[in-house]
């Protein structure tokens, strides 16, 4: 049998965040939850195991102790809020796997905050030079996770990061949550992976698709 992984969400009571938790509770992984808002951090917890009475899943109120306890992290915070947490996690978080899913918005919603030669992915692996940064689950709404499946196909997730092992990993997580995982290629294409997301944004505001739309490619 596999042995189950223990993965931290920092930022677990965001949409995001709940999202990927309450998908992760169903397959054989120990969820540790972790957020600044202890009340809805508990209420999650409470419909995960009213969902899955099977499920193994603690809260935690600290982000550093659950990142030590966890063999992989992910990420659901905002862009804005990855410095303060990766200064806290750093040194716990060494050699594993840390998941980046954020996508560096501006205000308006059609365009990205960081340089052209850079993304959101990358700088964290800045701030964690010793960790395995992967950037998964970034070109896919919060409501993608309750309907991956949408208009007869599964939506593709890409995954992108340096390390293959790190990716393998991943992607096997995203598979877990019901996408259809895609590597992508090394951490630099995340550039163009947050931008996608931007995209679809933009369509998702013209057409409106209601939140409910992914990326598919189709081949042979």
């Amino acid at each position: 049998m596999k042995t189950k992984q223990t993965i931290a969400i920092i930022g677990a009571t965001g949409n995001m965040g709940s999202a990927i938790a309450k998908n992760l509770s169903q397959g054989n992984y120990r969820l540790l939850l972790c957020a600044r808002n202890h009340d809805k951090l508990y209420t999650l917890a409470q419909e995960i195991m009213e969902g899955n009475l099977t499920t193994d899943v603690d809260v935690l109120d600290c982000t550093m102790n659950a990142s030590w306890e966890a063999d992989l992290i992910i990420m659901a915070v905002p862009y804005h809020e990855e410095k303060e947490i990766a200064e806290k996690i750093r040194q716990v978080a060494t050699q594993k796997i840390v998941v980046s899913i954020s996508n560096p918005l501006n205000e308006t919603y059609n365009g990205l905050t960081t340089a052209p030669d850079t993304s959101a992915a990358e700088e964290l692996q800045k701030l964690l030079p010793n960790s395995k940064i992967v950037k998964a689950f970034s070109t896919i709404f919060a409501a993608d996770f309750a309907s991956p499946v949408i208009g007869g196909k599964q939506a593709d997730a890409f995954v992108a990061g340096n390390d293959p092992e790190a990716l393998q990993t991943v992607s096997e997580l995203v598979q877990a949550t019901g996408f259809n995982p895609i590597i992508a290629g090394n951490l630099s294409v995340s550039r163009t992976l947050e931008n996608m997301t931007v995209l679809l944004i933009q369509l998702t505001m013209k057409y409106n698709y209601n939140w409910l739309a992914g990326w598919k490619v189709l081949h042979h």
